[in-house]
């Protein structure tokens, strides 16, 4: 492993890790203190409190690594970065994200007992490897988007989400609307099970990666403590991707604070 990638996966770990420090919530399980912003690629209408952040890293196929910190600037309002690249891992060129992700979110409409919480939002951040030739990641960024979520009392917790969003990755000439749904599911006072639903209308068109048949992942959170969620993720369950990549088991490693 070069002195490069050594630099690299040290700056990660210490982005990654450096908060663990500081006392906080996680948002996995009956006892979660804190509303998940994601499911697993998607949005929830889930936010930040003012002052809140999160540190985020996904491990993926080839060697993939991916880093993102979001920050709530008030309780309606949050912002995010994000950057990574493939073949990080291993002992291969590394191959960075041609450009950071940048993600805001809104939320128009707090949760009540008859209506959903409703947020928009633009995330550029796309998943897997980037696709230089079409100018795209395997799986499309949100890019614009408008998410509702609602939560119900099921022996435990159970929510469920649905959005529409409208990409900004045109380089396979597909400029569809996109559609997404998504349920979670605590198990317990630490575990909750996630499971979406892209419908990958924007990734049928004659360059598509996707065979039109959707995406469908699962995954799986833990509360570890401290603020710390780990995450496992299986995606594309119906194989999807024209290229049917060997790794699309995802590792994930959440912390959640405060300033």
């Amino acid at each position: 492993m070069n002195h490069q990638r050594v630099r690299l996966i040290s700056i990660f770990a210490a982005i990654l890790f450096v908060p663990c420090l500081l006392l906080a919530q996680g948002y996995a399980g009956d006892q979660a203190t804190h509303e998940p912003t994601m499911l697993i690629d998607k949005p929830t209408a889930g936010m930040l409190k003012r002052a809140q952040y999160t540190v985020n890293g996904v491990f993926f196929q080839r060697g993939g690594v991916l880093m993102g910190v979001s920050v709530g600037l008030i309780d309606a309002f949050s912002f995010g970065i994000s950057y990574g690249g493939t073949e990080i891992i291993g002992s291969s060129k590394v191959q960075m994200n041609p450009m950071p992700g940048v993600k805001t979110k809104l939320r128009l409409f707090d949760e009540s007992t008859t209506i959903p919480a409703m947020a928009i939002g633009f995330d550029s951040q796309g998943k897997e490897p980037y696709v230089d030739s079409l100018s795209r990641y395997l799986i499309k960024s949100p890019g614009f988007y408008v998410v509702a979520s609602k939560n119900y009392s099921f022996a435990g917790n159970f929510s469920v989400h649905g959005g529409f969003s409208y990409a900004t990755e045109h380089g396979d000439g597909d400029k569809d609307l996109n559609m997404f749904i998504g349920v979670e599911k605590s198990l317990g006072r630490l575990v909750s099970l996630l499971a979406e639903y892209d419908f990958a209308l924007n990734d049928d068109h004659y360059r598509a990666v996707g065979r039109g048949r959707g995406y469908l992942n699962l995954g799986l959170r833990l509360s570890a403590g401290k603020g710390f969620v780990l995450g496992f993720d299986l995606k594309d369950v119906f194989r999807n991707q024209k290229e049917v990549h060997v790794g699309n088991r995802v590792l994930v490693i959440d912390f959640v604070g405060s300033f």
